[in-house]
């Protein structure tokens, strides 16, 4: 044989071998964080018009998002995140006796090897993954339920009579589990801490304001949440910049005058004459006062006198609740209703007092997205889902305690669809017919944890 040829042979094996060697790539995904990619090709191996490295790592990484929702929505990852909601859901406790639920919560961060400290709120849970250094982003679940029966004849219902998970956060905490353990297998490329936070007493507890209270937002720097909803389909993911949920008050009025025979009304004061027009009255606030533009609500929802039809009594009392989408305008209504109640009850002689439960803690702010932080759950539910699975949400009259982190540190909250006409799970939160469709619980697991992920990879 010719020796240039062989030449020529030793030469092509050579590059050969070399070629094979330049395109040799790891056997698994896990190897990479999946917000944070990395080039693993040689400099000189990328064409020369080519100069982002993000273009040049997307080409050679696994999609970040397949793989989030890869584990989510592994089958026994599934069942598991099903039992978990259906087990809390067939033991339903309500605000601050969230005892057996806390205990569950717990046994599982064990499983999975997760650091917490409990307890926190009375029965709430602070648990924590990631590199134990900053930055801190915080994930919450609300665990409590509500008094009330249910009425959804099926193979998981309430156990307890007059109780029933009829709000969904059965859901939410079977996500955060869910996300927990998504975390845990991400541990070694979290770029900070997450902060997993499952709080009690949510419906009209505040258990919001005792978790932090007890140091839940320590070192926080952001926190997300997310509530079911059934006017979204399932895994729809929903939310909006700013206002989202309306600030939520009660009040409670005496209204007191002088109690006399019905037949002799000049020997008496009548406290449901000054109580009658107080209530019109406050009907005016919104429709005169406010700017048409500045969504408001003030109703009366309760009238209570004497019960004897021969007889003035000596005192009635009114109540009722007000809702606003600012601090200024819901404590502007707060001294409006105060105030006329008050005067007017003075106009025909009577006294008044006003309660506004603030030592009961029923006053909620309103839920105000920090504009950043809605845009950061926008973008992962796009990258996530695709973009026609993400819905820019109208702001609701509804509270939620979840304002309480939102004045204390930049926050979001968001929907996670649940609807499905086929399932029945039609129907609104707080009615004994609610039920939700359970394939929205691996997606409001990886959503959270793809939240928290990204959030700390763009904040390091």
């Amino acid at each position: 044989m010719n020796p240039h040829n062989l030449s020529l042979l030793s030469l092509i094996s050579i590059i050969t071998i070399i070629s094979t060697i330049s395109i040799a790539k790891p056997s698994s995904d896990l190897d990479f964080s999946y917000f944070d990619k990395i080039t693993l090709s040689a400099a000189g191996n990328a064409p020369k018009n080519e100069t982002s490295p993000r273009r040049r790592s997307e080409a050679m990484t696994p999609d970040p998002y397949e793989e989030v929702l890869r584990i989510a929505r592994k089958p026994e990852n599934v069942r598991w995140l099903k039992n978990l909601r259906r087990w809390i859901h067939e033991n339903p406790e309500l605000a601050f006796e969230e005892f057996e639920t806390s205990r569950l919560i717990r046994k599982e961060l064990d499983k999975l090897g997760i650091e917490y400290r409990f307890p926190v709120a009375g029965t709430g849970i602070r648990a924590s993954v990631g590199s134990g250094g900053p930055p801190f982003v915080a994930v919450r679940a609300d665990m409590d339920a509500l008094p009330i029966q249910e009425l959804v004849e099926w193979k998981h219902k309430s156990k307890v009579a007059g109780k029933m998970h009829a709000c969904g956060h059965d859901a939410h905490v079977a996500m955060l589990i869910g996300a927990a353990k998504i975390l845990k297998i991400r541990e070694p490329h979290l770029k900070g801490t997450v902060i997993l936070l499952f709080q009690p007493a949510e419906e009209a507890g505040n258990g919001a304001k005792r978790m932090i209270r007890d140091g839940a937002l320590e070192n926080v720097e952001a926190i997300f949440a997310a509530h079911v909803s059934h006017e979204h389909p399932t895994g729809v993911i929903g939310s909006r910049p700013g206002p989202l949920l309306a600030g939520c008050g009660f009040f409670r009025a005496v209204i007191s005058g002088t109690r006399g025979q019905a037949g002799s009304p000049h020997r008496s004061v009548n406290p449901v004459l000054a109580a009658s027009a107080a209530v019109i009255s406050l009907q005016g606030i919104v429709s005169r006062e406010a700017n048409p533009l500045d969504s408001q609500v003030v109703s009366v929802t309760s009238f209570n006198g004497g019960d004897n039809l021969d007889v003035i009594p000596d005192k009635v009392v009114l109540g009722g609740t007000f809702r606003a989408f600012s601090n200024t305008s819901f404590y502007q209504l707060l001294k409006r209703i105060e105030e006329i109640i008050v005067e007017q009850a003075s106009v025909f002689r009577c006294s008044a007092t006003v309660d506004f439960f603030e030592k009961e803690n029923t006053i909620y702010p309103p839920t105000v997205n920090d504009e950043h932080m809605y845009e950061h759950v926008k973008k992962v539910a796009v990258d996530l889902l695709g973009p026609t699975r993400f819905r820019v949400v109208p702001p609701m009259m509804g509270a939620e305690d979840f304002s309480f982190y939102s004045e204390a540190v930049p926050a979001a909250f968001f929907y996670i669809g649940i609807r499905n006409e086929t399932l029945g799970s039609t129907h609104s939160g707080h009615s004994p017919h609610f039920t939700i469709d359970e394939d929205a619980l691996p997606v409001g697991a990886a959503a959270h944890a793809a939240i928290a992920e990204r959030y700390l990879n763009e904040h390091r």
